[in-house]
């Protein structure tokens, strides 16, 4: 019987807790194990991967909050929440980046003979992604790619297609790169139906993979400056949330985690 260590209904040890937001302190490699054998034994489930802006926006929305609670798996895909799950004494042991499982869950998936579907990214984005993972892991199965129009939320016909799509394609495994909490509410609505196929929200990774977006060298990601590179990408587009907005957050995340670890502290004593 496939082991439920890892999902959120387990209330698991693992399952740490940072500003009311859940998170499981796995490595990737543990992630990628879990959805393989889950999707393998035709279970299916959900990743939420929120780095600071996200958690940003869940503490300030409190009708974002139900689905951490029912996602499987919730990684952190932002080294910040990561130093603030370590400065609370309740460590994750890595950053686990959309970015970084679009390869290792494929190359997973193709030595396991899963099939993978990508959906949204900009147009074209999920097309050249699915080349580059044909390119790299020789014998992936990658049933199919769909970018919804602007505005397909708001459209009764075009969520119908977008769900005949993926149900025509029969993926074990989806990748959605739309955005958060736009992928987020595509993915609650698909699961509906769809409840045996995982989904992983994957924000940009389309555009990275795809090499319409260039990702920041890896010691920017392992050191937590991959926002600099990203920002001096898309200044226009990025200013106000980096700058205005995640940085105030980062503070009184990094305030509140301090504070829990000497109320914790004092509790034990």
């Amino acid at each position: 019987m496939l082991s439920k260590t890892f999902t959120a209904k387990s209330n698991d040890s693992r399952r740490i807790n940072l500003m009311g937001m859940p998170l499981d302190a796995l490595r990737e490699s543990e992630a990628v194990k879990h959805i393989i054998e889950a999707a393998s034994a035709h279970q299916g489930g959900w990743v939420i991967t929120p780095n600071l802006d996200q958690m940003r926006l869940f503490c300030a929305r409190p009708e974002l909050r139900e689905m951490y609670q029912q996602a499987d798996l919730v990684v952190a895909d932002g080294m910040p929440l990561v130093w603030a799950s370590r400065l609370q004494k309740t460590p994750l042991p890595e950053r686990i980046a959309g970015s970084s499982l679009i390869f290792s869950l494929s190359a997973a998936a193709a030595a396991s003979g899963l099939n993978l579907f990508l959906l949204g990214g900009n147009p074209g984005a999920a097309d050249g992604a699915a080349e580059e993972l044909r390119r790299r892991y020789p014998g992936i199965s990658i049933s199919g790619t769909y970018c919804p129009p602007i505005g397909f939320e708001k459209d009764p016909n075009q969520l119908r297609l977008i769900q005949d799509a993926v149900a025509a394609a029969r993926p074990r495994i989806v990748f959605v790169g739309l955005g958060f909490p736009k992928q987020e509410k595509l993915i609650g609505h698909l699961r509906k139906t769809l409840s045996d196929v995982w989904f992983l929200g994957v924000g940009v990774s389309f555009s990275f993979a795809s090499g319409e977006v260039k990702r920041a060298p890896r010691w920017m990601q392992k050191s937590g400056l991959e926002w600099m590179h990203r920002l001096a990408q898309e200044p226009g587009r990025l200013f106000s949330r980096y700058i205005l907005h995640d940085l105030p957050f980062a503070a009184r995340l990094f305030s509140s985690a301090i504070l829990r670890r000497f109320s914790s502290r004092t509790k034990r004593n």
